[in-house]
């Protein structure tokens, strides 16, 4: 089954003036687009591997298809973790985990942002609940398709690659995740959280 580019569930323009339209198409048509025929390539190329019995390049389609996928169903969550009404914090359940985990919501953000900011070169940082501890925390991923973390749900992802911000904020990343809690949808975070 060909993995399609899901629709944005907001307008281009609807995160500005924190995430701006230009940006949103670049990021949404071009770069995430390219996650999704490059998945469907690598996925292509290792139905035709097994069809022929042919596994020579097994390695390089695997690698393929770990690399694209990962980026595709990153954006998928990525999208959803904004939207136009974001921003401000969480409550409930979410609220009182991030507290215990983190000691207040305002120490969690900085953690996050921190975090984010660190990241070396290209990748994410992740809110996640890990499925054996059932702890929250924080990861960062520098090459989503070597550093998934296999037991951890993501909850809330924040893109750090250049063409997530470089159009509105340069180098400036750190400005960028300022402005990406601006438009975080905590239902959406919230939602996740509670799906055990």
């Amino acid at each position: 089954m060909a993995h399609e580019l899901p629709p944005l569930p907001y307008a281009y323009n609807a995160l500005e003036p924190h995430i701006d339209e230009a940006t949103m198409r670049l990021h949404h048509d071009k770069h995430h687009l390219a996650y999704v025929n490059g998945l469907n390539n690598a996925e292509a190329k290792l139905n035709e591997a097994r069809d022929k019995g042919d596994y020579a390049l097994v390695k390089h389609w695997e690698r393929e298809a770990a690399f694209h996928g990962a980026g595709h169903f990153l954006h998928c969550i990525f999208w959803e973790n904004m939207g136009p009404n974001g921003g401000g914090k969480p409550s409930g359940a979410l609220l009182d985990a991030l507290t215990s985990r983190f000691g207040s919501f305002d120490n969690f953000m900085k953690h996050f942002k921190a975090a984010g900011t660190a990241v070396e070169a290209s990748g994410w940082v992740l809110l996640v609940r890990n499925n054996m501890t059932k702890a929250i925390d924080i990861l960062t991923a520098e090459k989503h398709q070597n550093l998934s973390q296999w037991v951890v749900t993501p909850l809330l992802v924040c893109d750090v690659w250049e063409h997530a911000y470089y159009l509105k904020y340069q180098n400036n990343r750190a400005a960028y995740l300022d402005a990406f809690a601006n438009v975080i949808n905590w239902d959406d975070v919230s939602k996740r959280w509670q799906q055990k």
